[in-house]
């Protein structure tokens, strides 16, 4: 039988002076009430109680027994007491992993957070790998492109779509690509990272997908080293929409393919575990989704719905 139950039990015998007060209190036939008892006495080869057909005294070592144990009990309540107090309160440190490309979303979530929860501190980490989130002790990672372990969950916080772009200036010694598969001929700026690989996926307007195997004489773990050799007119860059809006919104960089649409993403935030998840965790996520919602409307740059990004979400660079 369950040790901590059978105390309980014995407990309540004492204070309730018999087995059938005691299975009232309980909700527990006195014959269930008699064998936790008999497995305590049994464990500890010593009798606890003295029964009689009025009532039940305790032992000497029973009255020993009990003190300890009631004490063990109050102990046990108290650190639920205390557990659920820390669980309901956001406190502590979490540890957040993120991309650079994503810092300018995610930091005002963080001022906001830790604004709303002085108990609370955040280890940000910022890069560009996979990162396993369990061996490496990270809460929460809030990352563009798909997870790459299916254990993890993810909470979706809004869509996005690559842009195929180039620099004007590259455009004045290359021929602009009018249909997919003209990117076989034009040197491409791929991301080590990015979930079409070296694939590049395209739709038109009927819905028909062509995917393209691209090449180029770079590639990179870095979104920024990307952006600068396109501005520099190197290459054609098919880049997350929200790291090249500003660059498209000066005219620094040209979109191409007008007529294709290219498959859609989503940012998403990645914890290890669905159930049990601290109150932090689940408070940060929260907001994240909240706040990322302001954001879905012009992160595909969707022509029929953009209008701009909002203020203060300006790509990096």
């Amino acid at each position: 039988m369950d040790r901590l139950t059978s105390l309980t039990v014995f407990g309540q015998v004492v204070e309730s002076g018999g087995f059938s007060a005691a299975a009232r209190r309980l909700n527990m036939s006195v014959t269930m009430v008699s064998n936790h008892v008999q497995s305590l006495e049994d464990r500890l080869g010593a009798r606890l109680l003295n029964r009689t057909t009025r009532k039940v005294s305790l032992t000497e070592i029973g009255k020993t027994y009990y003190e300890r144990s009631s004490q063990i009990l109050l102990d046990l309540d108290e650190a639920d007491r205390v557990a659920s107090a820390l669980h309901a309160i956001p406190q502590g440190t979490l540890r957040l992993y993120t991309n650079a490309s994503i810092v300018p979303f995610l930091s005002p979530v963080v001022d906001e957070f830790l604004s709303r929860n002085p108990a609370v501190s955040v280890d940000l980490t910022i890069g560009e790998r996979m990162v396993d989130l369990i061996e490496e002790g990270f809460d929460l990672a809030i990352r563009a492109v798909p997870p790459p372990e299916s254990s993890l969950v993810a909470r979706r916080l809004t869509p996005w779509r690559p842009v195929l772009c180039c620099a004007a200036r590259y455009l004045q010694t290359h021929p602009a690509p009018e249909r997919p598969e003209d990117l076989a001929h034009h040197n491409c700026l791929r991301y080590t990272f990015a979930p079409y690989g070296n694939e590049w996926p395209f739709e038109d307007a009927s819905g028909k997908v062509t995917t393209v195997r691209i090449s180029g004489n770079l590639v990179t773990n870095s979104p920024e080293a990307l952006r600068h050799f396109a501005l520099a007119g190197k290459g054609l860059l098919l880049t997350p929409s929200f790291v090249a809006v500003d660059d498209l919104a000066r005219g620094d960089l040209v979109a191409l393919l007008p007529g294709y649409r290219t498959r859609e993403f989503a940012i998403n935030a990645l914890y290890p575990h669905r159930h049990h998840v601290s109150t932090k965790v689940r408070g940060f996520i929260d907001l994240l989704a909240e706040r990322f919602a302001a954001h879905r409307r012009w992160m595909t740059l969707d022509g029929s719905k953009d209008d701009g990004p909002p203020a203060g979400a300006n790509a990096p660079g």
